[in-house]
């Protein structure tokens, strides 16, 4: 829909928070990546850094727009968004600093994407503005990174390798070699922080978001268990991915009558697995704990992240397993980097599809699965990320 309105705007994307850590490896990749027509400009609060980050760029930075706009000043927010057809925004933690733009984008009928985690903010904003949203046409687009393209995208994938109008279940098993960064850090203590709150937030969705009628999608959390279609011991995750795959299934009749998803980390060796469990334990019982959530944030701050030696040799894969009327399949998304270089690559394809691409016609709050589909599917594969089937059966 956006794609072909608000064509008189001066910019198809801003890109919000340009001078972070995933920020500027977007803007890099943008750069590098972005076609000819492409009229884009980078958004933040330190027009000198902005400045700097611009001359830095390859190729025809010099032709990259600089915009000033501070959450804190909701005026430069909504001028922001009213400039742009996309605005992606990589400011977090977002529950604390990503909803005036939302609330602007929403308001102006500009798409806007995200790349959050964090599954209080995501309810916020459905509750708050995706009424809104769909009444001007804007797609709210959240979690557009590793978090949770590789698995939203890899389960539509899977799903449409196995028979139409059956019950369906697909498993996802994440193995990754990387690191994180500070940005990310602080968003996760965040939420371990905020338990009471997320459940609210998901309780009053629940009463707002209509019913899925006749039909169901499940995400079980499933129990730590080996499994041997993996060959490795599998952890259920605690993150927004699941639900993020929930609510595609929900809003795509692909997915079948009867959908289930559950959500692993793989882990080879059981002394490893047991260690991993017994770390985000302690990480979620420090994080209640003030102090030691301070002390905890400052040994890793936001903007900080691995080098670009560590980002090269880092990779990720998602396999899943998928099965219905018969049929069992098995399928892999696989890639580099999954903090940080891969997720700037599904950030900047995930706006450039929202500008460019021929889409289904949705609005207000939607995921990459419903929105972009296919085409960023295709996108990504062409941008080196993997999308296979291993085996059928």
């Amino acid at each position: 829909m956006s794609r072909l309105k608000g064509t008189e705007r001066p910019y198809d994307i801003v890109l919000f928070g340009a001078t972070g850590f995933v920020g500027r490896l977007t803007a890099e990749y943008l750069a590098a990546h972005a076609p000819e027509e492409l009229r884009w400009a980078v958004a933040g609060r330190d027009e000198a850094r902005l400045e700097r980050l611009r001359e830095s760029l390859p190729g025809k930075g010099a032709e990259v727009g600089v915009l000033r706009a501070d959450v804190a000043d909701p005026a430069s927010v909504r001028a922001l968004a009213e400039q742009a057809r996309v605005v992606a925004s990589t400011v977090g933690p977002y529950v604390r600093y990503g909803e005036e733009l939302v609330a602007a984008c929403a308001e102006a009928g500009t798409d806007y994407l995200d790349l959050t985690g964090e599954p209080e903010f995501v309810d916020l904003m459905y509750v708050r503005h995706d009424a809104r949203a769909r009444e001007t046409g804007a797609r709210l687009v959240h979690a557009c990174g590793f978090d949770s393209v590789p698995h939203d995208l890899g389960a539509y994938f899977t799903v449409k390798q196995l028979p139409e109008g059956v019950p369906l279940t697909v498993d996802s098993y994440v193995t990754a070699d990387a690191t994180f960064s500070g940005g990310t850090f602080a968003s996760a203590l965040g939420q371990f922080a905020r338990g009471r709150q997320m459940a609210a937030a998901a309780r009053d969705r629940r009463r707002h978001e209509p019913r899925l009628m006749g039909r169901r999608a499940t995400t079980p959390a499933g129990a730590p268990r080996f499994a041997g279609e993996v060959g490795a011991w599998a952890l259920p995750l605690p993150t927004i991915d699941p639900q993020i795959v929930r609510r595609s299934a929900k809003a795509l009749d692909r997915y079948g009558p009867d959908f289930r998803y559950r959500h692993y980390a793989a882990v080879r060796r059981l002394p490893v697995a047991v260690g991993g469990v017994a770390a985000v334990a302690a990480l979620f019982a420090a994080a209640q704990v003030p102090a030691a959530r301070r002390w905890l944030s400052g040994r890793l701050r936001p903007g900080e992240g691995p080098s670009a030696e560590k980002r090269a040799r880092s990779w990720f894969s998602v396999r899943f397993v998928g099965e219905g009327g018969g049929r069992r399949v098995f399928t892999e998304v696989a890639g580099g980097d999954p903090g940080y270089g891969e997720t700037a690559k599904m950030f900047a394809e995930a706006a450039l599809s929202l500008a460019f691409d021929e889409l289904p016609p949705t609005a207000g709050q939607v995921t990459t699965a419903v929105a972009m589909g296919d085409a960023l599917i295709g996108r990504l594969t062409r941008a080196g990320i993997t999308f296979r089937v291993a085996a059928t059966r």
